[in-house]
């Protein structure tokens, strides 16, 4: 089989819920008592779609300004981002453009891009619609999700969709950071993609999650956790 690892960042403003969304997903938790992220946190989960693994390398960034000098470490050959904002606070929707202006700048490979509407569940309280922010995805490329860490709704998408286009990313010749090689020989990567180590904890979801590409049903495997500061 076939493995793609590739290289996530988790991008918006303070307080969107960028670490609620990872944190649901990778290991299927929620808390409303969650400190602001240091720095950056780094996860893996590994899923499987038809014949290929995907491995996600998930850079959980810090949305807090005086961070904001930190970030082009985390974004160096990133494959994919994640562009979170709070549907209910327009200030980090016009701040998330400012997020992808400077990935764009730092990142010259093509990326599989999403943007991501969460707290759906306060939707009485949205100042954000859904139409203003799918045609923000359109003009830069990039798919749109809206989501609720609270609920667990729309995450799975987000993180399958990622999945889905890393592997058609695999198939264009001039994408040099993803690191593929075959599962059996690990050792026989095509290409090589380099990996940060700075984090302020890391969490692995080393279960085997089996997606198909023509359905959203899966299998969740057992997930591990194993915090571990660099």
């Amino acid at each position: 089989m076939r493995t793609i690892e590739g290289k996530i960042v988790v991008l918006g403003a303070q307080g969107v819920g960028k670490t609620s969304m990872v944190l649901r997903y990778i290991g299927k938790m929620f808390s409303h008592h969650i400190s602001p992220t240091i720095g950056a946190s780094f996860f893996t989960c590994k899923l499987t779609v038809q014949d290929t693994r995907v491995k996600l390398q998930v850079w959980d960034t810090a949305g807090q300004e005086r961070f904001r000098s930190m970030a082009p470490m985390y974004y160096r050959n990133a494959n994919a981002a994640l562009i979170v904002f709070d549907i209910t606070q327009y200030d980090t929707f016009q701040a998330m453009k400012d997020w992808v202006k400077e990935l764009q700048r730092n990142v010259l490979e093509s990326m599989v891009l999403s943007v991501v509407g969460n707290k759906t569940d306060l939707e009485s309280q949205r100042k954000v619609t859904r139409e203003e922010a799918m045609q923000y995805a359109d003009s830069i490329g990039g798919s749109y999700f809206e989501s609720s860490a609270l609920h667990d709704e729309g995450i799975e998408d987000v993180f399958l969709s990622t999945a889905i286009g890393l592997i058609r990313l695999s198939q264009d010749s001039l994408c040099s950071s993803l690191r593929i090689y075959d599962s059996s020989d690990p050792s026989s990567p095509v290409s090589n993609a380099g990996v940060g180590q700075l984090c302020d904890g890391d969490t692995s979801r080393e279960g085997q999650t089996q997606y198909s590409l023509q359905t959203s049903s899966l299998a969740h495997g057992e997930v591990e956790r194993s915090p571990v500061c660099c």
